[in-house]
């Protein structure tokens, strides 16, 4: 089962949905239950054979088998220290780009560990730590007739667990997983959101990630 830790955003609604699209068992996660659930059901209505379910952040972090991180970045050390004993022996997805906006324009956070998913491993020093999806438009996750045409860059220092990962990136219709090497890559990964949404800014576009000559 897949649990998103405040799945309640586009991004976690957006991969839900693919996933949900690719016969997945889902569980949408929330500090409220009742946005969980309408989340769920608004999945449900698009995917009505589909597995989802809402609950709080704590339950789903619980009941699921792997764990996708899909809060603000600010929010990330508060939640993840709270979730810390429910998240243990688990795969937690760090989906997390540090941003932050004057007038529309994005820029990266410094992160003192060096990126959002260096500092959940500090933060769950008893789970697994992989870095993924953060370039990934979250509208074009959201229309479920779309191709994603996008590569996924997947990082962790645990080779089984970037595998599994990388499996279920390539479950999402147009997506191709590429190993972007260990824990310490997942910096460049993150940084890299804010000169796509700058771009999309100027174009009006859903701009992604292609890497050629692999």
């Amino acid at each position: 089962m897949l649990g998103f830790i405040g799945g309640t955003g586009p991004e976690g609604r957006g991969l839900a949905l693919r996933f949900a699209l690719a016969g997945e068992q889902i569980v949408i996660g929330s500090r409220e239950a009742d946005r969980a659930i309408q989340a769920a059901e608004a999945i449900g209505n698009v995917v009505p054979a589909a597995s989802v379910q809402g609950a709080l952040n704590s339950e789903t972090a619980r009941v699921c088998d792997i764990a996708f991180v899909v809060i603000p970045y600010a929010a990330q050390k508060p939640t993840l220290a709270a979730l810390r004993d429910e998240l243990a022996g688990k795969i937690v997805v760090v989906v997390i780009a540090p941003l932050a906006f004057d007038k529309g324009v994005a820029r990266a956070v410094t992160v003192e560990q060096g990126s959002a998913a260096l500092e959940a491993q500090d933060l769950l020093p008893q789970s697994t730590i992989v870095g993924a999806f953060q370039n990934l438009s979250a509208d074009e996750l959201l229309r479920p007739e779309k191709s994603m045409n996008s590569d996924v860059i997947v990082c962790s220092d645990d080779g089984a667990s970037k595998e599994k990962v990388m499996k279920l990136a390539e479950l999402i219709h147009g997506t191709r997983a590429v190993d972007g090497g260990g824990l310490a890559n997942s910096k460049y990964v993150e940084d890299f959101t804010a000169l796509l949404i700058n771009i999309n800014r100027i174009y009006k576009a859903h701009s992604m990630v292609k890497i050629v000559g692999i």
